[in-house]
């Protein structure tokens, strides 16, 4: 096993946009009041009648978000002492060996990778029945797993209109927007207009090579975009490299960071970052390449997809491609650095035949396969919008066959759009049934179509309803058929 079934960096993804927290109680290992303890049949997890879970080992760790602590079971049979001790190292956590998690105060729990030799068990406890409904969308929509219920979760209390689970503590997602500054004193002008140099706002955006993102962009935008999680580096790099010795490795070391530096990469890998780099990061004593874990070097090198991430294209984006790994000018050249790197290490592309997508829910989202819609969702004959899970900042309506939106720039409007309704920055989320098809009310904005009225609906033809709380957090995803 060499891997959790999410990367760190993927896990604080998840775990903002979900808005789950998962507690670990105390240190209490005894079963609810209510004598129910979440945990279902299941290959290693006990029996289903409150008894203790059989668990190989529990890592006990605290969400940087919300800063509250957070409870994990690894239940599969392929879990070892050792690889439990690695996978909770990259949460920091705590790890205890041959122990369960607590269960007092029991919501509910969350088992992913079931009945497989990984199966990994999350624990909810907490005494707000708000969190309930997050937690299980949490579970079920982005980890695929399965959640059971328990305590005030299995009582159905809803926790009312916030049930669906707050923002992430940075706030709404802030749509990329492009910046033009005057270059930096000393600095030579700019490719834009009047000299100025233009920087896309986003994390896929990079300023003009040669120049530091940190000078021209925003990181504040960007921790809104892919949540930032502090992680430590795959492991301590030796105390001398060899390789810095050699003028020409020294000389391609130093161009990859100049081009990390170029991109908005650096705010959450470099010294930069407000409690310590995600993972990798370019700041490392020594070569600073060895803070990359294997799986690292595969997606630079073009040998794991990573596509959900999203991309410009380069004439957008000061020349900067990104059909993977960083961001760069030069694609071959940037390629052949991590390829090297990989073989210095002994790896061969087949090493990674079995590692999936980077990107995680943001990933299989796109591939969603949706359902027909329920009496309480959909468009009516008047034009009203629909939808269940609560309120929402991004209104799709789709042909049938369309791939579900996920990230920008370039894969929150897929082909089959007709309709699409953004809540503004400031604006206040909306409420199912209180906007019509193709009406713009104050406080959003229609993405698109751009300035026209969007294709009429024909009654008896079906169309996809996408509606999210924010981008990536969907909250009805199903078809309808026009009235």
């Amino acid at each position: 096993m060499t891997r959790p079934r999410f990367l760190p960096f993927e896990l604080s993804f998840l775990t903002a946009l979900l808005g789950m927290n998962v507690y670990c109680g105390g240190d209490d290992e005894s079963a609810a009041a209510d004598g129910s303890t979440g945990t279902p049949e299941g290959p290693g997890r006990g029996d289903a009648e409150g008894g203790p879970v059989e668990a190989a080992g529990r890592c006990d760790y605290s969400n940087p978000f919300t800063s509250t602590p957070e409870c994990r079971e690894y239940t599969g049979v392929a879990w070892t002492a050792e690889s439990i001790t690695t996978a909770c190292g990259q949460l920091q956590g705590t790890v205890m060996i041959g122990v369960p998690c607590a269960r007092d105060a029991l919501l509910g729990t969350c088992v992913t990778d079931e009945g497989t030799p990984e199966e990994i068990l999350l624990v909810l406890s907490g005494a707000d029945a708000s969190a309930c409904a997050a937690s299980q969308q949490g579970c079920e929509v982005f980890g695929g797993g399965r959640w059971e219920a328990a305590g005030l979760c299995a009582g159905g209390e809803s926790g009312g209109e916030d049930d669906t689970g707050a923002l992430p503590p940075q706030g709404a997602f802030i749509q990329p927007f492009l910046d033009c500054r005057p270059p930096i004193e000393g600095e030579p002008a700019g490719d834009g207009p009047d000299g100025d140099v233009c920087t896309w706002q986003t994390v896929a955006g990079s300023t003009e090579e040669g120049r530091r993102f940190l000078d021209y962009g925003d990181c504040d935008v960007i921790y809104t975009q892919r949540p930032y999680y502090p992680a430590p580096p795959a492991f301590d790099p030796p105390p001398e490299d060899p390789r810095l010795e050699d003028e020409d490795y020294a000389a391609e070391l130093a161009w990859v960071r100049a081009q990390v530096e170029a991109s908005a990469c650096v705010c959450c890998h470099s010294s930069v970052a407000p409690a310590g780099s995600s993972n990798w990061t370019i700041d490392a004593p020594g070569n600073w390449v060895y803070s990359f874990r294997d799986e690292g070097l595969a997606m630079g090198a073009g040998w794991v997809d990573d596509s959900a991430l999203g991309a410009y294209p380069a004439e957008e984006n000061n020349g900067f491609a990104r059909p993977f790994g960083i961001p760069t000018t030069d694609v071959d050249r940037m390629q052949a650095f991590f390829e090297a790197e990989l073989a210095h290490r002994g790896k061969v592309r087949e090493d990674f035949a079995e590692t999936p997508a980077f990107g995680g829910p943001i990933h299989t989202q796109r591939f969603y396969e949706p359902e027909p819609c329920t009496d309480a969702a959909g468009v009516d004959a008047d034009g009203t919008v629909r939808w269940e899970g609560g309120d929402a900042r991004y209104v799709y309506v789709l042909d049938v066959g369309s791939q579900s939106p996920t990230v920008p720039p370039n894969l929150d409007l897929p082909e089959g759009t007709l309709w699409r309704l953004d809540v503004t920055r400031d604006g206040t989320p909306l409420a199912s049934g209180s906007i019509r098809y193709g009406e713009a009310p104050s406080g959003t904005s229609q993405r698109y179509p751009d300035g026209d009225a969007p294709e009429a609906l024909v009654a008896g033809e079906t169309y996809y309803l996408y509606v999210t709380q924010d981008v990536g957090i969907p909250l009805t995803r199903c078809l309808f058929v026009a009235e």
